[in-house]
């Protein structure tokens, strides 16, 4: 009985261990989950049904603020605009993004870690830094007008390459070029090479090759890059700000304005609600694609 009893409280205290360990590993960063990304959303949320009476937000549910997004047409379409800026951004990021790691895996020999290297730098200065030199560049003495005016393309400086929904997706697929080739490349450099090789050996060409052997398996780093890209360059306001101007507003420039200058924040809890629905379907989308492709290859 009493070796019984032992072997009953060593259990408990096996598994009292075994739940402290949990709670020592999992405990910090659950709480940090908690604390600075559920309650914020949740607290957001619950701003949204609220009511602002003057300078003060008054705790009384209503669903007026939803129903403002949705009869104000400058709200919809300021969604709509940020997400085809974001679109157009993933879309061109990739497009130099999977190119660039492409090279780095299967071309570039010696100088791949140079390659690499440069590929990081621009990661290291400040947004906001990188930012305002595009907005140098793209200035009336910057470098384009320059050049134009140089080979005698134009007589002076266009304003219009500065402040316009051009100068945005050019600067933001600028930085996010990394956040594509990075990912990229860490799945490309897992493919196994005897994949390639099989592909080869059975008459594949090169297009094929890429096509069914290293584009399936890249798809992974493909729309991680792409979540990424999209979900920042969506949400972006520094840009916006520095160098959209009247016809670069987007929608995080209009939330902005609506806690800051108006005041507004349950309808800025609103347009931040829009914005988390938008970038969670986004997500999902992704996600049940990557899942779909991953059945389609098994």
């Amino acid at each position: 009985m009493p070796a019984r009893v032992d072997k009953d409280t060593a259990k408990r205290g096996h598994a009292r261990r075994r739940r402290l360990l949990f709670i020592l590993c999992f405990g910090p960063p659950f709480l940090y989950l908690f604390v600075f990304m559920i309650l914020p959303y949740l607290n957001m949320f619950q701003f949204s049904f609220w009511k602002k009476s003057g300078y003060f937000t008054v705790p009384e549910l209503n669903i007026d603020n939803y129903v403002r997004f949705f009869e104000n047409p400058l709200y919809l379409n300021t969604l709509l605009s940020s997400l085809e800026v974001a679109i157009i951004v993933t879309v061109f990021a990739n497009l130099l993004g999977y190119p660039l790691a492409f090279f780095l895996v299967f071309v570039a020999r010696r100088h791949r870690e140079l390659l690499y290297f440069l590929i990081i730098i621009p990661l290291w200065a400040s947004f906001l830094l990188r930012v305002f030199i595009w907005k140098l560049i793209l200035g009336r003495e910057g470098i384009f007008n320059s050049f134009f005016m140089y080979i005698g393309i134009i007589d002076e400086p266009l304003s219009l390459i500065l402040y316009s929904r051009f100068s945005v997706c050019l600067t933001l697929v600028y930085i996010f070029v990394p956040f594509i080739a990075l990912p990229v490349y860490t799945a490309l450099e897992k493919i196994p090479r005897d994949y390639i090789e099989a592909s080869k050996d059975l008459g594949g060409t090169p297009w094929q090759t890429f096509r069914r052997v290293i584009l399936p398996l890249s798809l992974p780093g493909v729309l991680a890059g792409s979540i990424f890209t999209f979900s920042l360059s969506f949400g972006d306001f520094v840009s916006p700000t520095l160098l959209g101007g009247p016809t670069g507003l987007m929608i995080s420039n209009v939330i902005i304005s609506q806690f800051i200058t108006a005041f507004e924040w349950p309808l800025g809890s609103v347009l931040a609600v829009a914005v988390l629905v938008v970038i969670l379907t986004c997500v999902i989308l992704a996600s049940r694609l990557e899942r779909r492709r991953g059945e389609q290859i098994v």
